[in-house]
């Protein structure tokens, strides 16, 4: 296989900032959603931020996964949309520099992507996102010579909130069962599965090889309080299952049982792509030939690293291969 991993999402440059619970509620931000705005909103809130200390980087989620694998090691391709403008120029360019390939992209007309993350004192997240010309996001994006090189494509859940992003996530899927490659799909938010469970439903098709979502999000796609029988309706979806619990850990499900692997200790600052990290290390870690148990210690353990630190991904290529060499140390 010439990738790894083959990711499709939304194609964001996210700037984070510290708030305090004012700000959100002032603005009738949710605590520790996603909330898809206008270009007129996001100025707004981008005014209320000036002379505030910000971070900018490259994100959306599937990029941050991709970006993940490519750290520890794998190969990875992804696809977006971007348009003709710094930000967009910016998006590519930092993906490039990594290694990540992204074919023969040219970017569109329009305005590209961007998301505010909003960072309180507890070190959670909520994130504000024009989506830009990645809401038209299509089929016509996806590179099908390269994902049928691919172990793994990974799909997002945030592109179920636009019927073109939609699109674009079926066809790939079909894509890749018909190439016999293995799929794998975030949840992503609570607000995708509030209020778009019919185009995650389309999305996921008659089942992916692998779910990723965190507790908040079992419970309320399976209408159920208990853990237990979430991950149990989940592995009608998927045969493998990784349900995040924050500081406690993960539970990971596969045909052969299920497992809770335990948190690890972190001194969180922010949690902006932890859930990222995550998918990208149990990605990593299965194509290396880990088993659930073990590679969801090891993305508890890359998810923990970054939660303590700034940003929805660590600050090179080299901090992840240096974040995989301490977890192998005997």
């Amino acid at each position: 296989m010439t990738y790894d991993i083959y990711g499709i999402g939304n194609a964001l440059v996210d700037a984070e900032y510290p708030v305090d619970e004012t700000f959100l509620r002032d603005r009738g931000i949710a605590k520790g959603h996603m909330t898809l705005v206008s270009e007129e909103e996001i100025e707004a809130i981008a005014t209320g931020l000036l002379g505030r200390e910000s971070h900018r980087m490259s994100g959306g989620s599937a990029a941050n996964t991709v970006y993940a694998v490519q750290g520890f090691g794998g190969r990875g391709f992804y696809s977006g949309r971007v348009g003709n403008d710094e930000t967009g120029r910016h998006f590519l360019d930092d993906l490039r520099a990594a290694g990540i390939d992204t074919g023969a992209h040219r970017p569109s007309g329009g305005k590209s992507g961007r998301c505010l993350t909003l960072v309180t004192a507890d070190a959670e997240r909520s994130m504000t996102t024009y989506l830009g010309v990645s809401a038209s996001l299509s089929p016509d994006d996806v590179n099908e010579t390269a994902l049928a090189a691919s172990r793994y494509l990974y799909v997002e859940g945030y592109l179920a909130s636009t019927e073109p992003g939609c699109a674009a996530a079926v066809f790939a899927r079909e894509v890749a069962e018909s190439e016999g490659v293995k799929t794998s799909l975030s949840l992503s938010d609570p607000s995708m599965v509030e209020g778009f469970r019919d185009a995650l439903e389309d999305m996921l098709g008659n089942g992916v090889t692998q779910l990723f979502c965190n507790e908040e999000e079992a419970l309320a796609w399976t209408g159920t309080d208990r853990l237990d029988i979430a991950a149990t309706e989940l592995g009608d979806v998927a045969p493998f299952v990784n349900i995040t619990l924050g500081a406690r850990g993960s539970l990971a499900s596969s045909p052969r049982g299920r497992e809770l692997t335990p948190g690890r200790d972190a001194d969180a600052v922010d949690t902006t792509g932890a859930g990222d990290i995550y998918a990208g290390a149990i990605l990593y870690a299965r194509n290396a030939g880990a088993g659930p148990a073990e590679a969801a210690r090891f993305a508890n353990f890359a998810a923990a690293h970054l939660v303590s630190v700034h940003g929805a991904r660590l600050p090179n290529l080299p901090a992840y291969a240096a974040l995989k060499k301490l977890f192998t140390r005997p």
